[in-house]
């Protein structure tokens, strides 16, 4: 009978491992194709591992609470040659031992040992300290080497008080820091605010800056009440970005040496707070499709990203985000982009505002929002910025047209 590799598969872009945190089928256990076997956690999400066809389950190679790389073999499948070739998939099969020339029954071959998958070490090692947006202007060779042992990078120096010439921090320093820390209550931080964390880090190696204006809501809002489903503020902004980026996507390209890599498609992305961290959704080429009809698709997402279990085709990469900052009160912030995008949208919460209107001659009431566009200066200038914000604005404003 065939053995089949269960493999560790490419879970997303960028995804190079992932840790066993559940078995959803044990060794002895018949198993159709495509079932779900094992539940596995990345950086971003809980995701499961499915059978590569029907079979029987011979064994685990793996352990819970270990990462393991992309490709590594998990554990083993029996089944049959048909099941094999109608799944095209490649098999491992025992060596056939040979009968001796005196016809007696061959040895039985011994027994194969588990061979346990090498874990990968971990991505983030050592002590979980404070993260900053500074750090050291100055480390020394030794200094980065032994950060380098415990997995610390410059922001985490920021707290440090430098005691060497123009405030450097010296590696007594650094040791008197970490020597301190085992005073204060700590806990481990978490596979997702770490790579929260890592993403802020790299996107703020660059100049971003941030305009924005007052948008009035009460279109939309009116507009929304004519719908079933009830699209919130966040998916009208998404969709009004999308369009007003088919009509330039310049502007959302992304500067790699002397050239701008402009984008392929409109993918645009939206931040959802999930446990201890935020996850973005991405919606596929958001231009081509009407607003009505890409309501049903931003519940389901919302709902998938809260519970981390995203499907592939709404991860990785997109062109920009929008986030919707109004929700916890906030009338004013300062986002940042991704590390892979340009830009990011923001949503303040809406008030009734007095706005003179020129109609009737008179202060009137409406509800009011401020939205702003953080983007990348390198790629950007305000001018170019501050027109996309104005026409993202002027498409809120005729809600009909998303």
């Amino acid at each position: 009978m065939p053995n089949v590799p269960i493999i560790m598969p490419q879970l997303g872009e960028s995804i190079a491992e992932a840790t066993v945190i559940a078995f959803l089928a044990n060794p002895g256990d018949a198993v159709k194709a495509d079932q779900d076997l094992l539940e596995v956690e990345t950086n971003k999400a809980t995701l499961n591992v499915t059978a590569p066809c029907a079979g029987t389950l011979t064994e685990w190679h793996i352990d819970l609470q270990k990462s393991y790389p992309v490709g590594a073999q998990l554990g083993l499948l029996d089944t049959t040659r048909e099941e094999v070739e109608r799944c095209g998939i490649t098999t491992h099969e025992a060596p056939v031992r040979p009968v001796s020339s005196s016809s007696l029954p061959a040895a039985p071959p011994p027994p194969t040992p588990r061979t346990p998958v090498a874990a990968v070490q971990p991505t983030v090692r050592g002590l979980p300290v404070p993260a900053h947006a500074a750090g050291a202007s100055y480390m020394s060779p030794r200094l980065r080497a032994r950060m380098s042992e415990l997995g610390l990078h410059a922001a985490d120096l920021a707290g440090i008080a430098g005691s060497g010439a123009a405030g450097r921090v010296t590696i007594d320093d650094f040791e008197n820091f970490i020597a301190g820390l085992e005073r204060h209550h700590m806990s481990p931080a978490s596979s997702m605010r770490v790579a929260v964390a890592d993403a802020m880090r790299r996107s703020w190696t660059r100049p971003i800056a941030t305009v924005g204006l007052p948008c009035v809501l009460d279109p939309l809002l009116i507009h929304r009440k004519t719908l079933a489903l009830k699209p919130g503020p966040a998916l009208y902004a998404l969709r009004a970005l999308a369009v007003a980026l088919a009509e330039n996507s310049a502007i959302a390209g992304r500067l790699i040496g002397d050239r701008i890599v402009h984008p392929r498609s409109i993918d645009v992305g939206f931040a959802v707070e999930a446990e201890d961290g935020v996850l973005v959704p991405v919606i596929r080429e958001a231009d081509k499709i009407p607003l009505e009809s890409l309501a049903e698709r931003y519940n389901y997402l919302v709902e998938r990203a809260r519970q981390r279990k995203l499907p592939q085709d709404a991860s990785g990469q997109s062109i920009a985000t929008v986030t919707n900052f109004g929700t916890f009160g906030l009338k004013w912030a300062t986002p940042i982009p991704l590390p892979e995008q340009t830009l990011v949208l923001g949503l303040g919460a809406g008030r009734k505002t007095p706005v003179w209107s020129e109609s009737e001659g008179t202060f009137v009431p409406v509800i009011e929002a401020e939205i702003t566009l953080s983007f990348d200066h390198r790629v950007l200038d305000g001018g170019a910025a501050g027109r996309l914000l104005t026409r993202v604005a002027a498409l809120l404003g005729m809600p009909e047209t998303l």
